[in-house]
């Protein structure tokens, strides 16, 4: 059967998508995974949606208080049983195989830090013509510079980096968490499509310029504990980078009707 894979799902309300991310796992060729989906105080019904699918690798944990994305990961990574750890949010998707070929890639290669290639979708779920892309390698000054990885495509392996916890970051937590595993295990870049992100209308990439040039800084300095110098520094290589990937690393093509 494989190693275990835990899948960490932080979820709030999500209840018009967290179904067909649920599904997206329940088609993996891989079958040996735990969902752990730790639902923020949801005031839709997600918890009824969730509680449709009778399957015991899916496990759906509530928060008594909101505690925001990066306390529900760090809840979530605390009670993960499996040696790959991976990152599904509950409006993504992924694709049947992601799980198997992602997992032999990272065997075959004695990797322990990976991500896939990943095409964009709208919030209605239609593919927009956007695909992102990594460099092969990063090491962890490179990481600094920019966070490559994207979530939804990435994994680990918990026997060589261990438990990762950040700090309550409201935005950029999943970099936070990148940047903790990046000190324990290089990252590795898997060529192909594998899964799917949902752009929807209150998400980061439609924040103003400056709430997200603001949130960079806090990543460095309150993430990391670095001084203002250098957390300012590190902001100006992540905007340059930021341009960088986007001329090179992510490719637009024409969908068809």
């Amino acid at each position: 059967m494989g190693d275990l894979v835990s899948i960490i799902t932080p979820s709030y309300n999500t209840a018009r998508f967290i179904g067909e991310t649920i599904e997206s796992v329940l088609n993996q060729t891989y079958t040996n995974w735990e969902m752990l989906i730790i639902d923020d105080c949801s005031k839709d019904n997600t918890e009824e949606v969730v509680n449709s699918y009778h399957d015991d690798r899916i496990k759906f944990i509530k928060n008594e208080k909101n505690m925001g994305a990066a306390l529900s990961r760090n809840k979530a990574l605390r009670m993960a049983k499996g040696r790959w750890i991976a990152f599904l949010d509950s409006d993504d998707l992924w694709l049947p195989e992601k799980l198997e070929k992602q997992i032999a890639f990272m065997e075959n290669n004695n990797y322990a830090f990976t991500c896939t290639a990943r095409e964009t979708m709208s919030e209605e779920g239609k593919l927009v013509g956007h695909i992102v892309k990594s460099p092969k390698h990063v090491g962890k000054l490179g990481m600094y510079l920019y966070c490559w990885p994207g979530t939804l495509g990435t994994m680990y392996d918990a026997n060589v980096v261990g438990l990762i916890q950040v700090a309550d970051l409201k935005k950029n937590n999943d970099t936070a968490m990148w940047l903790k595993v990046i000190k324990k295990a290089d990252f590795y870049f898997y060529d192909e499509i594998l899964a799917r992100y949902r752009v929807r209308k209150n998400s980061i990439f439609h924040d103003k310029k400056s709430k997200l040039i603001k949130s960079f800084y806090t990543l460095y300095r309150e993430g990391e504990g670095f001084g203002p110098i250098r957390s300012s520094l590190l902001l100006v290589t992540n905007l340059f980078f930021g341009v960088v990937k986007q001329t090179f690393f992510e490719k637009n093509y024409k969908v068809e009707e």
